[in-house]
């Protein structure tokens, strides 16, 4: 049986399937006692003649073709009813999915080009999925746009499972072979940045949050917030402190970063602590976000009784410190390639020992 891919795009609504109507009679004639139907269409511009279709069936048969929907695809023919099911004595090729295949032998459906219509989307999902299995391929990635979210409790019925979700799509993934599913889960971490930027007066950019917790009511701290999709650490953290305090700084080293678990929707945390150096000095408040913001002496910074009281807060101050000090070296960041991706990438390291080293006997 030859395999024809589906693109919804590549003839009109009235003339692929003819949803909701009766399709006009096709073209037909009989030969030698056999009934011969013609389907004519226009495929981009190309009059296309669809596979004959030969029948000794009755006239009541034919009739029953005439209240559903005929399916033209490709030179395909295909009877999809109205409540999406396909009639099989008079399928002659089967239709499948337009999809790539990745390099670990999954199928990857291209969503530009998915049936609208659920009916007709769940056939054709069903035929697909037949087909891959065939050819034993495994993992199946579906992505549906926003404007195609009532195709999502089809493909759920149909044995699909939720991966991840933007707020333009929502993923899921069909695994086809026995056993555990071996397709990669969505992201397991948030990665934050926070900002230690000091002036040459020995003074700490710090703000006062307009939304916490009552517990941290009142405490001066470090600018701070998530990087964004792909987006440097390096880059994120001057990002977020030109947004919340309006001070434009450069990226000198990461001094240290926390690891948690079980924060946000179950994910993991990533929190990068990096030193700034100033590069303006007027604060200007985003007031969206941030209730003030200032520069205060690094003395009374520490003295905060919430930053004395927590073990983590103080650690990460004492490491500050040490590092303005010049006894203990941040890592800088570094671009490197990889022959394994041709990519390059920001590697994460410290240099004490060249005239790279910006820290210890500087």
């Amino acid at each position: 049986m030859e395999q024809k891919l589906f693109d919804s795009r590549s003839v009109s609504a009235s003339e692929m399937v003819c949803l909701g109507r009766t399709c006009p009679n096709p073209i037909s004639k009989y030969q030698d006692g056999v009934k011969i139907l013609r389907q004519f269409l226009s495929y981009r511009g190309v009059l296309l003649k669809a596979s004959y279709l030969t029948s000794r069936t009755s006239q009541k048969t034919m009739n029953s073709v005439n209240q559903d929907e005929f399916a033209v695809v490709n030179g395909s023919s295909q009877i999809i009813k109205a409540n999406g099911a396909s009639s099989s004595p008079f399928t002659r090729e089967r239709i499948v999915m337009d999809a790539f295949e990745d390099e670990y032998e999954g199928v990857v459906i291209k969503p530009e080009k998915l049936p609208p219509n659920p009916n007709t989307f769940a056939s054709i999902l069903r035929s697909s999925l037949s087909h891959w299995k065939r050819k034993g391929k495994k993992g199946v990635w579906l992505k549906l746009p926003i404007e195609l979210s009532e195709l999502v409790p089809v493909a759920v019925k149909e044995g699909f499972r939720y991966h991840h979700a933007e707020p333009g799509y929502v993923m899921l993934t069909y695994w086809i072979p026995e056993g555990p599913c071996m397709l990669p889960a969505n992201a397991s971490h948030q990665v934050g940045v926070g900002g230690f930027v000091i002036n040459e007066k020995n003074e700490v950019l710090v703000v006062q949050e307009k939304h916490c917790t009552p517990a941290f009511a009142g405490l001066w701290k470090l600018p701070t917030g998530f990087i964004l999709e792909s987006e440097e650490i390096f880059t994120g953290a001057v990002r977020e402190v030109k947004e919340e305090t309006g001070i434009d700084t450069e990226f000198v080293e990461v001094i240290a970063f926390r690891h948690v678990h079980h924060v946000a929707f179950g994910k993991s945390d990533l929190f990068f602590i990096c030193m700034l150096r100033p590069l303006s000095t007027q604060i200007i408040v985003d007031d969206m976000e941030i209730q003030a913001a200032k520069w205060m002496p690094l003395v009374e910074f520490v003295e905060q009784p919430l930053i004395q009281g927590d073990n983590m807060f103080k650690k990460i101050i004492d490491i500050c410190i040490a590092r303005l000090g010049k006894s203990y070296c941040g890592l800088s960041v570094h671009q490197v390639v990889s022959m394994f991706d041709g990519r390059s990438s920001s590697l994460y390291y410290n240099v004490v020992d060249t005239k790279d080293s910006n820290c210890l006997g500087n």
